[in-house]
């Protein structure tokens, strides 16, 4: 009745499973969108998910199954009952051929200075001057930094 007659899992670095249909990744928000920026690295493209409500099964690895693409959904009641998923964990399936991809953008992220865990600026700061450094001009430059927030120099000019 369909393309699979049977499942097997197994950890990915055992080797069991050589080469996996699909690779299963927990990980909390903040862990998954630095994956995902690392998948969208080279070659972007915008990505969808879904969530059916419950039943992370058909969300996350049956629709990988069937796309061929990365599914990313939140775990359902039955993960977190009895698979041990944390609250905090959302799940991606992925078909193993986008891995080296993930790993490269990820490196390509690093060499750019934006790293896992984010390291927080803090509410009570101004977030100018992290912000001049993401947006500078071609010269270096803080660009369009004007009012609250810019040196008095560049505000009153």
């Amino acid at each position: 009745h369909g393309r699979y007659a049977a499942m097997a899992v197994a950890p990915l670095t055992s080797g069991r499973l050589n080469p996996p249909d699909i690779c299963l990744i927990y990980g909390t928000p903040g862990q998954m969108i630095f994956f995902i920026n690392g998948l969208q690295w080279s070659g972007y493209r915008k990505m969808s998910f879904t969530s059916v409500g419950e039943s992370a099964c058909a969300d996350s690895w049956g629709k990988a199954l069937k796309t061929g693409e990365p599914a990313l959904t939140i775990p359902c009641y039955a993960e977190r009952r009895y698979g041990g998923v944390a609250d905090d964990e959302l799940l991606m399936a992925i078909p193993p051929r986008f891995l080296p991809k993930v790993i490269e953008g990820l490196a390509a992220l690093d060499r750019n200075g934006l790293r896992y865990p984010v390291p927080p600026y803090g509410i009570q700061s101004d977030a100018g001057a992290g912000l001049a450094v993401s947006y500078a001009d071609k010269d270096g430059r803080a660009a369009g930094r004007r009012g609250a927030g810019a040196p008095p120099s560049e505000a009153s000019g």
